[in-house]
């Protein structure tokens, strides 16, 4: 398999662009997510991917929650400030107002929306990224506009 292809082509499959919240004993953290999908109607499941070397990950596990706060086209500025993973945990989150949300995750002021998931199971033991399943126990909404991509940034994940 030619290795450049592949990852243009698996480049070119459809992915929002999320601003995750974690928590874990009174500290949170927050990072991009791109690999998320609905998993269930009933009860309304989510699954994620997070990188299995991250801190983020280590408070999914410890905390079993987190936040999805989607943003709309023109917020590509807030999504940039959790491209790069934090170095250390606070109680606050650097870069963007946000407020604690039923979880302890937490959600972003100025977010078009949010969810926010109880880690129901974590699995994928082979792969470089956890599959991160949660169960959607809250959602609000600020505003009714579309949502940001992958692709309306340029930027560029996987493949």
């Amino acid at each position: 398999m030619d290795a450049e292809i592949r990852k243009t082509v698996l480049r070119k499959i459809p992915h929002g662009l999320f601003v995750a919240g974690v928590a874990h004993e009174g500290k949170v953290n927050a990072f991009t997510a791109t690999w998320l999908t609905q998993a269930s109607f009933h009860p309304p499941m989510l699954v994620m991917g997070v990188r299995r070397d991250s801190k983020s990950f280590a408070m999914i596990e410890g905390g079993r929650v987190f936040s999805l706060n989607l943003l709309g086209k023109d917020q590509q500025d807030i999504a940039g400030e959790f491209v790069k993973p934090s170095q250390e945990m606070s109680d606050t989150l650097p870069g963007a107002a946000s407020r604690t949300g039923k979880t302890g995750a937490p959600i972003l002021e100025d977010a078009i929306a949010w969810v926010e998931c109880e880690v129901r199971e974590i699995t994928n033991p082979m792969g470089d990224h956890a599959l991160v399943v949660g169960e959607v126990i809250d959602v609000g909404q600020r505003l009714d506009v579309p949502a940001l991509t992958l692709m309306d940034t340029g930027w560029h994940y996987g493949g």
